[in-house]
């Protein structure tokens, strides 16, 4: 277990170094100032001072050494659009907002995903497992955002029966929770529908049928527990999806998590707090599928 946990480590470690690397020099390749029209506005010595700040007077080289040493130190500096304020404080703000729409998606794709599944597995009428069927394939065919703008436009605009605006009220989860739940919903049925089919019809389900235990009980404490197991697995991909798959859904919905700040950040080509998200993401997204691989490994010993 020490070993596989160092290798573990030692492979993230060479991925968010990869990665913040990658990010630099993607960064520098970008044309444009992050400054834009703000530098014609200002002095010679102005101008000289406000590079200086951000070590954009030096060489590519000397910015990418400070770089990965301010990354080492976990500081991502400051953002060039909000001046005076740090990007680590710009983060710690925003990802609680993320966390919270990801965890309500989270548990509404498990819970719906799972129904949906073994509904459609121990259903007698075809019409039914064909419809679970056929949400399931739209349910990952259609962009995400596609969802949003619809859902956004019948229950927010034409009936307005939901809003949304922000994240200020329960209400305000509904819309943006939803649009990104029908990926995970879709997958976890499949995954639950094929996993209890394959269940049912192994000998230790027909025994236990044999045995007279109620269907729920049948479900619940025999197939269930097997087919859980590739929802386990699908369930590490998934948080961190629902980290990552948000950013376009808040800049949408306008909220103000780290999928708003992030795109904000591009439109505005502020690189420090750009590089601070995404290995801010990353390292969430192989902390989170570290911990549900244990969990994994745990469950395929019982």
């Amino acid at each position: 277990m020490l070993k596989y946990a160092a290798k573990r480590l030692g492979m993230g470690l060479v991925t968010l170094f990869v990665l913040a690397t990658a990010t630099f020099f993607l960064m520098k390749a970008i044309p444009g100032s992050p400054f834009g029209a703000e530098v014609s506005q200002m002095s010679a010595a102005a101008v000289e001072k406000l590079y200086e700040k951000y070590d954009l007077d030096k060489s590519i080289p000397e910015q990418y050494v400070i770089y990965i040493k301010n990354v080492l130190h976990n500081d991502f500096g400051e953002s060039m659009t909000r001046k005076g304020i740090s990007v680590n404080s710009i983060i710690a703000k925003a990802l609680p907002i993320t966390a919270k729409l990801g965890g309500v998606a989270f548990v509404f794709s498990m819970v719906t995903g799972i129904v949906l599944g073994i509904i459609a597995a121990l259903s007698k009428r075809q019409w039914v497992q064909n419809s679970v069927m056929i949400f399931a394939t739209v349910g990952v065919s259609v962009p995400s955002f596609l969802y949003a703008l619809m859902l956004m436009t019948v229950f927010g605009v034409i009936l307005q029966w939901l809003p949304f605006i922000g994240l200020k009220t329960p209400l305000h989860y509904i819309l943006p929770a939803f649009s990104l739940s029908l990926y995970p919903i879709s997958m976890v049925a499949r995954l639950v529908r094929s996993s209890m089919t394959e269940a049912m019809k192994q000998d230790y389900m027909v025994l236990a049928k044999s045995k007279g235990t109620s269907p729920i009980k049948l479900i619940v404490k025999h197939a269930l527990k097997n087919c859980l197991i590739p929802v386990v697995t699908y369930a590490g991909p998934l948080v961190a999806y629902l980290m990552t798959g948000s950013f376009v859904i808040e800049s949408i919905f306008s909220i103000p998590g780290l999928g708003g700040e992030f795109v904000t950040s591009v439109t505005n080509r502020d690189y420090p707090l750009m590089q601070g998200i995404l290995l801010t993401v990353c390292t969430l997204a192989l902390v989170i599928n570290a911990i549900f691989e244990f969990l994994i490994q745990q469950i395929s010993r019982r």
